[in-house]
């Protein structure tokens, strides 16, 4: 059975893939992990992955994603845009709720590049306080969790100093299944699994947003049992701020 953090409930099914471990993100210098945008990962065994969703919450989409996630007994992670938690508070709390864990994808999703510093910055700011306002009631100058992706992986020096000098960590990603062109679950699955196989393992981004994705999930969750992958949960090290 696979080893539950602090607090959490036994799996129901004893056949689950379940979450192999949690392991404590330490932010306080500031991090900048995922290999397709970084020099270095997480510390991340053989045919670990770690699970990420970006850009929801949005109704049918993320309620299936996180229907999957529970069958299996599986923890992620959320890269939320406050645009779509303050469209979705309800189901940004029902993913908290479940104990994903919730990091950040700005307010808007602008790419970053094509803004001033002083624009990106409000606009990152305004992303973190609507989420933590709607989960925990706090509006502060840091994020609960200081988990941040730059939406399209475009970061600038000047917003990437930031965030250092705030103590959040900045995700990218090991590899990707690209489902953000249009394509079929199946099709969606075999690139993903090819891509694990040769990587053999990574922090791994999804989107949440897509029907085609929704419907892979389960599939891939299945996959990674057979597979012999285990899913690492990411949790921020320490209380928070």
């Amino acid at each position: 059975m696979p080893a539950r953090a602090a607090g959490e409930t036994a799996c129901p099914n004893p056949g689950a893939l379940g979450t192999a471990r949690v392991l404590s993100v330490d932010t306080t210098k500031g991090l900048e992990v995922g290999t397709k945008s970084y020099p270095q990962t997480l510390p991340l065994g053989p045919k670990e992955v770690v699970l990420t969703f970006d850009d929801g919450p949005i109704g049918k989409p993320t309620e299936q994603v996180l229907a999957a996630l529970a069958a299996e007994c599986v923890k992620a992670t959320f890269f939320v845009v406050g645009e779509q938690a303050a469209a979705h508070p309800a189901l940004l709390k029902r993913i908290a709720a479940a104990g994903h864990t919730i990091g950040h994808h700005s307010m808007t999703h602008p790419i970053m590049t094509g803004l001033g510093f002083e624009a990106g910055k409000a606009d990152i700011e305004r992303g973190w306080r609507t989420v933590d306002r709607i989960l925990t009631g706090r509006d502060g100058d840091r994020p609960v969790t200081p988990f941040f992706r730059f939406p399209g992986f475009a970061p600038t020096p000047e917003l990437a100093a930031w965030l250092k000098a705030k103590s959040i960590g900045t995700f990218g990603a090991d590899l990707w299944g690209t489902d953000w062109q249009k394509t079929t679950p199946d099709a969606l699955l075999r690139q993903v699994l090819d891509r694990l196989d040769k990587r053999g393992g990574g922090i791994l981004l999804l989107h949440d947003i897509h029907a085609h994705t929704a419907a892979m999930v389960p599939a891939l969750l299945a996959e990674l049992k057979a597979r012999g992958y285990r899913v690492v949960h990411i949790v921020p090290a320490g209380p928070v701020s």
